[in-house]
């Protein structure tokens, strides 16, 4: 099919603006976006995406890609069972009265559906996670595994030359900033589970074999986590012809008599107006605009500690409020806690490094808070009570030998000499804890709180914070460890320790939205002709993170969801 679209000149405002039409416009090139522009696609509508970054597939294309499908199709291979049932059940503990439960059940309804689809009619392909648990689990209806589903690896070779113009992979979820791997990958690698080293000699050889692709560019050819997601949307929307404008921000929507027909794109320095049947929002939240987080988040809140798309400032939030749009949700986000590293654009996100053995978190006090193995979202949360931020995450010699931390790769592994100089200082480091106390002003007895925490490791039970008693927090278990391995003793010199904070990978309140994604205004009627995905709508998830991929699992569904409605109105 080849789209094309009508073009003429208008004036408004004085000034003479190119016009554009299409049947259905798209602002963003995430994850959610694309699924929403292939459904419309293959309807045979004339579609057109337009992005405002230099480069296309937003903070997916720089996620680990997963998503979080409840009653996927994919659960019988892993040998998992779930029900709908369940899964409403497990929701509706979380969403609590934030979230309207049609929306919840079309997206129950709706995921498996857009999953098999894409399967189906694109080049996109998952594999289920068999032992990644929902982040829940002393809930009524959390899986143990199955529901959280990781993309496939991708060859860049299917994209030729657009492949550079993708974003890159989340330098934290690359090997020396180099070599990507999945989310199963990962775990073996980060677990060091059997087989581990073999893996690490594998990426390395498969990266550095690939002349070809190392003459081109830096970045690997072997598309893994959020790149292998947008790596394949992006192959099928170009089998579809489907144009994407980066550099292209949409500026403002187009409203007459009430219904909202398009949008102002700035391109090339040129004032366009593009004319739509629906305007479907996948942009992003906005997180990057200092000034609307401290208006809507808990403070303190900075727009360096997010790891999301810099270019995620809220511009189709405020257009959405422009045209009379309601909004949700606006004081929470996908937490995360993060640490920030000279040189880096965003933030890097602690998922996995606080969960390892032998490492706990503290606050200015000097004393545990939380279970350290708990989901990203809960970690934050605890965070942001009186007195948690920031945060100091502590170790030992013992963990800096075996585990990575942050940009740095195990000692043991002797390759950290490969890394920028500007990462040799990131750690506080003291010759006791004592010590460490003292250099990091914490004002309370941190050395009680770490030889507590080490009796507790000897015995293999936390009396405090049950870490290690549920299959999340197994998940990034070390394997070797006995009793418990998910604790480990903080006893060997020298001792490390990083402020944390409470960041995010985007924020998750936004435009309100029905059960079809379209934006209500604030009567709680729909706005014709607008929709909104992805983190400018409010989460479906209301104010908590069901599992993996719970951010694009809803993204791409509404997108979908979205998409059928437009085309069939």
């Amino acid at each position: 099919m080849v789209i094309a679209y009508a073009t003429s000149y208008c004036a408004r405002d004085g000034m003479a603006a190119q016009q554009h039409t299409v049947d259905i416009l798209v602002v963003g090139s995430g994850a959610g976006a694309m699924t929403a522009a292939l459904r419309a696609a293959c309807e045979n509508k004339s579609v057109l995406i337009v992005e405002k970054a230099a480069k296309y597939g937003g903070t997916s294309a720089t996620s680990g890609g997963g998503l979080w499908i409840p009653c996927n199709h994919l659960l019988p291979s892993v040998g998992i069972d779930d029900s709908r049932d369940n899964a409403l059940k497990y929701l509706r503990q979380l969403c609590g009265t934030d979230v309207a439960n049609r929306s919840i059940e079309a997206f129950v309804d709706n995921g498996r559906r857009m999953l098999e689809w894409l399967e189906e009619n694109s080049h996109v392909r998952y594999m289920a996670m068999q032992h990644y648990a929902d982040y829940y689990q002393e809930l009524d209806g959390a899986a143990p595994g199955g529901r959280s589903i990781d993309p496939y690896p991708y060859s860049a070779q299917e994209l030729g030359d657009e492949f550079l113009n993708m974003q890159d992979n989340h330098v934290q979820t690359k090997v020396m900033g180099m070599m990507g791997y999945t989310n199963i990958e990962g775990a073996i690698l980060l677990s060091k589970s059997p087989g581990w080293f073999r893996l690490v000699l594998k990426l390395a050889l498969d990266y550095f074999m690939d002349i070809p692709g190392r003459l081109k560019s830096r970045k690997s050819r072997r598309l893994t986590m959020g790149n292998a997601l947008i790596g394949r949307l992006r192959r099928s929307l170009l089998d579809k012809n489907v144009p994407l404008w980066l550099n292209s921000p949409a500026k403002s929507l187009l409203v007459e008599n009430g219904r909202v027909c398009g949008a102002v794109i700035e391109r090339a320095g040129e004032r366009l107006e593009v004319r739509a049947d629906a305007v479907v929002l996948g942009s992003g939240g906005f997180e990057h605009n200092q000034t609307l987080r401290e208006q809507y988040l808990p403070q303190p809140t900075q727009a360096e500690w997010s790891s999301a798309s810099p270019t995620n400032t809220g511009d189709m939030l405020l257009a959405g409020l422009e045209a009379g749009a309601a909004t949700h949700l606006m004081d929470e986000a996908w937490w995360g806690p993060s640490i920030t590293l000279p040189g880096e654009d965003r933030s890097r996100q602690l998922f996995t490094e606080r969960s390892m053995p032998g490492c706990i978190m503290v606050n200015r006090a000097g004393k545990r808070f939380f279970n350290e193995s708990v989901a990203y979202t809960t970690a934050v949360q605890a965070m942001q009570k009186s007195g948690n931020t920031p945060a100091y995450v502590i170790f030992d010699s013992r963990y800096k030998r075996e585990y990575p931390f942050g940009p740095l790769l195990p000692d043991a592994m002797h390759l950290n000499w490969l890394q920028p100089s500007r990462f040799k200082h990131i750690l506080t480091s003291a010759s006791s804890i004592d010590a460490l106390a003292t250099k990091l002003g914490i004002s309370g007895s941190l050395s009680e709180t770490v030889s507590r925490f080490n009796t507790f490791a000897a015995q293999g039970k936390d009396q405090d914070f049950k870490r290690g008693e549920n299959a999340y927090d197994l998940l990034y278990g070390d394997v070797r460890i006995s009793p418990n391995p998910c604790l480990a003793p903080i006893e060997e010199g020298p001792f490390y320790a990083m402020e944390v904070y409470p960041g995010d990978i985007g924020t998750k309140g936004g435009l309100l939205t029905n059960e079809y994604a379209q934006v209500l205004d604030t009567s709680g009627a729909p706005i014709a002709g607008l929709y909104a995905i992805g983190n400018t709508a409010a989460s479906v998830t209301g104010r908590y993170y069901p599992g993996a991929g719970a951010t694009l699992g809803p993204a791409m569904t509404f997108g979908f969801i979205a998409a059928e409605h437009a085309v069939s109105g």
